[in-house]
C-alpha cells in the first residue's frame, strides 16, 4: 500500500523566479543569436540577463534555502549511478528538491553557460560591430577561439533543453510525477520520508 502523500515546501520564489526567467532570457537569447537582426545589440542583451540569472544562482546556491544549496543535493558518482539504476522503474521518485541525476544536470547546465557567457563576451568577429565587451582585453587569437565556440555551445544547451524537457515529460508519463507544478507553486506531494528531506524534517 502506497504511502499517504502530503503537499510539500519544496521551491523557494527566488529559485521559482530565477529557473522561469532564464527560460526566457535564453530562448530569447538563442532564437536572436539565430534568427535575429544582423547587428547583435538585442542578442547581447539578453546573454547580459542570461549571465545576471547564473550569476544569481550559483550564489544562491550557497546562501539560499536548503533545497536550493548545491551541499544538499550534489551527490558523487555512486549516489548519480543508483538513482540512475532506479530510472526505468514506474515507481515515483518522491525526491524533495533534485534527485542526484537530475542534480549532476543542473551543475552541467551552469558550467556550460558560463562557458557560453564566457565565450560571447570574449568573441570577435572582426566585424567592428558585434565584438564582445570583453574582446578587446584579450589576444585576437583568444577571441577567435571564443567566436568558434560559441556557435556550439549553444546547440549543446539547445540539446541539454531538450533533454529537460524530454526528462520532465518521462517523469510525468512513466513515473506519475508532475515536475513542473512545485517549479510554479513551490509546493510538491510527497510521503513523509522522502528521500532528500533535511533531518529536521523527516
Amino acid at each position: 500500500m502506497s504511502e499517504p502523500l502530503h503537499k510539500t515546501y519544496v521551491w523557494d520564489p527566488v529559485v521559482r523566479i530565477l529557473h522561469w526567467a532564464l527560460v526566457i532570457a535564453f530562448a530569447t537569447a538563442w532564437g536572436l543569436g539565430k534568427f535575429g537582426p544582423d547587428i547583435m545589440t538585442l542578442h547581447f542583451y539578453a546573454g547580459y540577463t542570461v549571465a545576471g540569472i547564473v550569476v544569481l544562482r550559483i550564489l544562491w546556491g550557497f546562501v539560499g534555502s536548503y533545497t536550493a544549496r548545491f551541499r544538499s543535493f550534489v551527490r558523487g558518482p555512486s549516489a548519480v549511478l543508483k538513482y540512475a539504476s532506479s530510472l526505468p522503474s514506474a515507481k515515483p521518485s518522491h525526491r524533495y528538491g533534485h534527485n542526484p541525476v537530475g542534480a549532476l544536470f543542473v551543475v552541467g547546465v551552469l558550467l556550460v553557460l558560463l562557458m557560453q557567457i564566457a565565450s560571447g563576451l570574449l568573441a570577435d568577429p572582426e566585424d567592428y560591430i558585434n565584438a564582445g565587451p570583453l574582446s578587446q582585453y584579450v589576444s585576437s587569437d583568444v577571441a577567435r577561439q571564443a567566436l568558434a565556440l560559441h556557435e556550439p555551445l549553444s546547440t549543446l544547451l539547445l540539446v541539454m533543453v531538450l533533454i529537460h524537457i524530454g526528462a520532465v515529460a518521462y517523469y510525468k508519463r512513466r513515473k506519475g510525477e508532475n515536475l513542473i507544478k512545485p517549479m510554479v507553486t513551490g509546493y510538491a506531494d510527497l510521503p513523509p520520508n522522502a528521500q532528500g528531506l533535511p533531518k529536521q524534517q523527516g
